[in-house]
């Protein structure tokens, strides 16, 4: 399904995308956002709850096999997408709540994906030969910590140099990703073909639904229109290519390829429902912003003091 080209130029994509997001931060803005941490905080419940219940849930609904339904788990259960905070920056969303999101939930996941995993599979009763050992899951994710630290570091030490460090990695990464599917998808249209319209649902579902379901958590709990919407993007936008590598590492040959459905499909179609919802919530904001600024005209300059 993958190539070894393509395989690795998924791991550079993903050090240098990491890079890049390491070089927009300080360690500055860490400090600003735990002064006020409740949007973080939302976000990882929606991240490490409704996820992977979500993923899980959907796997029992749509009875799919033992390998679909742990590349669906693991799917429900990564950190949160850096390609979120492309689509939170053109949605005119809150984008310094969507990177310190992705950076946390990147973090946090050492610790909760493979804990979730291990639940989530045994709750589904899924065969042992599908597990995917806690120490795959450590070892990707230390790997993609590590040049999100340099590129703090090296904005820390010169800020024209993160500038384009994080511009550099920003850019190569959308490159790689569009070359992935163009490559892929051409190659592989006999299998797209085929593949049955329940793992159609499951891949684009998990998305959509996890969308929904971010914003409508994040309305609960009393956030502004415009954290919503990050925080729905940054819900349903999950680290695709890191569940890839995962799956690369863990199995092998003809099981590789059937777990590896789910989260291929995955990374396809969430770059096109993904740039739907953006140009919907982008209207949304400019239309906010016109009844803003209708609102200070016709209220008229503040009176002069006496």
């Amino acid at each position: 399904m993958l190539t070894d080209t393509e395989t690795k130029l998924l791991g550079i994509m993903m050090m240098l995308i990491m890079l890049g997001m390491g070089a927009s931060l300080t360690f500055k803005d860490f400090r600003i956002a735990f002064k006020k941490p409740q949007g973080i905080l939302i976000g990882l419940l929606c991240q490490y709850a409704i996820m992977p219940f979500l993923g899980y849930s959907l796997a029992v609904v749509l009875g799919l096999p033992p390998a679909l339904a742990i590349g669906l788990i693991l799917m429900g259960s990564m950190p949160g997408g850096t390609t979120s905070n492309i689509f939170t920056y053109f949605s005119k969303g809150v984008l310094a709540l969507s990177i310190m999101m992705t950076i946390c939930s990147t973090l946090v996941a050492v610790a909760m994906v493979p804990l979730l995993l291990d639940f989530y599979s045994g709750l589904k009763g899924l065969p042992s030969e599908y597990t995917v050992p806690a120490g795959n899951v450590a070892q990707v994710l230390v790997v993609l910590i590590v040049p999100t630290l340099i590129g703090m570091v090296l904005r820390k030490w010169n800020p024209n140099v993160g500038a384009t460090v994080e511009l550099i990695g920003g850019a190569l990464g959308i490159f790689v990703i569009l070359f992935l599917i163009l490559t892929w998808v051409p190659r592989n249209h006999l299998l797209l073909a085929t593949t049955p319209a329940a793992v159609y649902a499951a891949a684009i579902g998990i998305g959509l639904v996890g969308m929904l379901l971010g914003y409508a958590l994040s309305g609960l709990l009393k956030q502004d229109r415009r954290r919503r919407r990050t925080i729905a993007l940054e819900t349903g936008i999950q680290n695709g290519p890191l569940a890839v590598l995962i799956v690369v590492l863990t199995f092998k040959d003809e099981m590789q390829q059937q777990v590896l459905l789910i989260p291929v499909l995955y990374s396809l179609f969430i770059v096109l429902t993904s740039s739907a919802v953006t140009v919907w919530f982008r209207r949304i904001t400019t239309r906010e912003e016109l009844a803003r600024d209708q609102a200070k005209v016709q209220a008229g300059p503040a009176p002069a003091a006496a």
